[in-house]
């Protein structure tokens, strides 16, 4: 028996190939034009429901084939609106790979995927059968075998290897019903917004695309920008009150915080001295327990959230940095929206291979011999295919990593050990004055239990810096200060990378594995421009749309769609409701196509006619800029 074993990456196929054979592998290069190649990994191993067998190892490099339309479709042989109704035609992506598995195939008698365990790598594994029953017809979708994992670790592997399922006919009809959505919309308004800017851009300027989720990430960078543009500050007062005992100083903070009327915080402020000038009551004083919980397991999401604000890295550059360390088996696959770890998963013994750990092999046995190790809290989040992301092996220092992977590996395993670990506790004491009519307070933290926050060095809650003063309800305090304020209101800030990764998961743009994708590639369009100006500790990069980018979202904005919006998440966000309800059972592919389809054609018809409105507007902008 001759089994084909075909992984996404050639990295996983090398990884894989060498835990089954037990490190005895036969390699055969096979060679074409311009430097490409295909290596191919031969070994035995002893499937349990075939016995022994000889085995081929391969690899595809990510999608094997792509749709496109046919040549009586291609740029300027056809009017834009065509594309929506055009037939499609399958392309090879890189012929010699898809060759290769072709021939591998033709003396295989049985094929198994080892494809990423998400949407794209079950369509992915659907594409090799496709490419492996070109001339082997015992092959068929059906009788294919499908390893299931989340990591290269040898025993996880193995039992991919003996516990083989099948590919998931639902989800491959999702990704097809995707594509055929992203390649017709994207397709048909390119070429529209492409030869229609080249009016006021130049013949020779680059192509002005348009994405379902491109746009509506455009969207978000735009509609912050513009309410900061918009801003108008206001004036606005307060009372600022301090009280003193025994030489300390405690500010207090008005309930009330501020009004937006001058003449009514001065009647309040002169009635507040009018009562007592020189006292103030303390009301009550309250002390409760409080928590800082310990985080929720690792989604790539939040990956991408923490590595830019703690990092400042790009979404991009985590996940690839991610994608390094889970080919090199150092961690799980990074590409998931799990946030529950499976009870059955031994954390703990993962907890142990972190004990010789120079910087936090410490904190990780105390939290296995203290008892101090706790299950982690579960989210409400799972994409049924990957736990959350985690450390696999214990890394030392001088493991061939760039900095940048270093960096995002230790932030990996912190967060694992943090989440095993207790929540931070402590006591928060509030204490409430009135002067006059008025309320204030104040409030201290202290910090009993530091729990997780030991091993999470980048979370900072620490006990407060000022001591409150010794008081009793009822007493009276001599006031220090008191005064009337006057401030402005301050515009929302500039929109940083960790925020619009924010933005776009919340309202369904884009999945865990494409949400860098998008970002980066309104960056690449000029729609977007990273610059330094963020607030805080660190000040984080922001993102600021080009005349561009923000002529095009306001052009669209002002086209007056009927319950339709290109800018906004909405109609992307039902696509992806309804894209899970085909893999879920819940809806069958041709519908959807057809709803989705009618509904970017109905928006195209509107665009056509009020073209005029979208170089108006872009031209607009430039004229407000100058």
């Amino acid at each position: 028996m001759h089994v084909l074993c075909v992984a996404e990456k050639p990295s996983i196929a090398n990884s894989v190939a060498r835990t089954l054979s037990g490190g005895n592998v036969r390699s055969r290069e096979i060679k074409g034009r311009k430097g490409q190649f295909a290596r191919n990994l031969d070994f035995t191993f002893n499937f349990p429901w075939i016995g022994s067998c000889d085995v081929t190892m391969t690899s595809v490099a990510g999608h094997v084939s792509n749709i496109d339309f046919p040549k009586d479709f291609s740029w300027g042989n056809c009017e834009p609106v065509s594309l929506f109704d055009a037939p499609t035609i399958v392309k090879i992506g890189n012929p010699l790979i898809a060759q290769n598995i072709t021939n591998e195939a033709q003396r295989c008698d049985a094929l198994m995927i080892w494809t990423d365990c998400d949407r794209e790598g079950e369509y992915i594994g659907w594409e090799i059968v496709q490419q492996a029953k070109i001339k082997n017809n015992r092959i068929t979708l059906e009788n294919a075998y499908r390893a299931r994992f989340s990591h290269l670790e040898r025993s996880h592997v193995l039992y991919a290897a003996k516990h083989p399922i099948k590919l998931d006919k639902r989800a491959i009809d999702a990704v097809k019903t995707r594509m055929e959505v992203d390649l017709r919309t994207g397709a048909c308004l390119t070429r529209f917004l492409t030869t229609l800017f080249r009016r006021v851009l130049g013949r020779d300027s680059p192509m002005v695309s348009y994405g379902t989720c491109q746009f509506p990430t455009l969207g978000f960078v735009v509609d912050r920008y513009k309410r900061i543009r918009l801003f108008k500050e206001e004036p606005f007062w307060s009372i600022s009150l301090i009280l003193k005992k025994k030489q300390r100083r405690c500010p207090m903070h008005w309930e009330k915080n501020c009004l937006f009327d001058r003449l009514v915080t001065a009647c309040i402020y002169q009635k507040c001295l009018n009562a007592d000038p020189e006292f103030a009551t303390i009301k009550d004083i309250t002390t409760k327990p409080t928590s800082n919980w310990a985080p929720l397991p690792l989604t790539t999401v939040e990956m991408q959230k923490d590595c830019a604000r703690f990092f400042k890295l790009t979404a991009k550059d985590t996940l690839a940095a991610a994608e390094t360390l889970y080919t090199k088996g150092f961690i799980s696959y990074p590409r998931t929206e799990t946030d529950t770890f499976p009870k059955a998963m031994n954390l703990q013994e993962l907890v142990k291979k972190q004990i010789q750990a120079p910087k936090w092999g410490e904190y990780a046995k105390n939290l296995l011999e203290s008892g101090t190790f706790r299950q982690p809290r579960g989210g409400k989040h799972s994409d049924d295919a990957h736990p959350p992301i985690h450390p696999i092996i214990f890394v030392g220092e001088n493991a061939s990593l760039t900095a940048v992977q270093k960096k995002v590996y230790e932030y990996v395993v912190r967060r694992f050990l943090a989440c095993c670990s207790p929540d931070a506790k402590g006591f928060r004491t509030v204490i409430r004055a009135q002067w006059g009519s008025e309320l204030f307070s104040t409030s201290g933290l202290v910090v009993k239990e530091r729990g997780f926050l030991d091993v999470f060095i980048y979370t900072k809650w620490e006990s407060s810096g000022h001591q409150l003063p010794e008081v009793e309800p009822n007493e009276k305090v001599k006031i220090y200060q008191a005064t009337m304020t006057t401030g402005h209101t301050a515009p929302p800030p500039k929109l940083t990378e960790t925020e619009l990764i924010a933005l776009m998961d919340a309202n369904g743009i884009g999945t865990d594995a494409t949400i860098a994708d998008h970002i980066e590639k309104i960056k690449s369009r000029n729609y977007v421009i990273s610059q330094k100006g963020g607030r805080g500790r660190g000040k984080n990069a922001v993102i600021v749309p080009t005349e561009l980018g923000y002529g095009l979202v306001e052009g669209f904005n002002k086209l007056g769609f009927d319950n339709i919006s290109l800018t906004k998440p909405f109609l992307r966000k039902e696509l992806e409701s309804e894209l899970k309800d085909i893999c879920d059972g819940k809806a069958q592919r041709v519908d959807v196509l057809t709803k989705a389809i009618g509904k970017y054609k109905e928006a195209f018809v509107l665009i056509n006619r009020k073209k005029r409105t979208l170089l108006d507007s872009y031209k607009e902008t430039i004229a407000a800029n100058n």
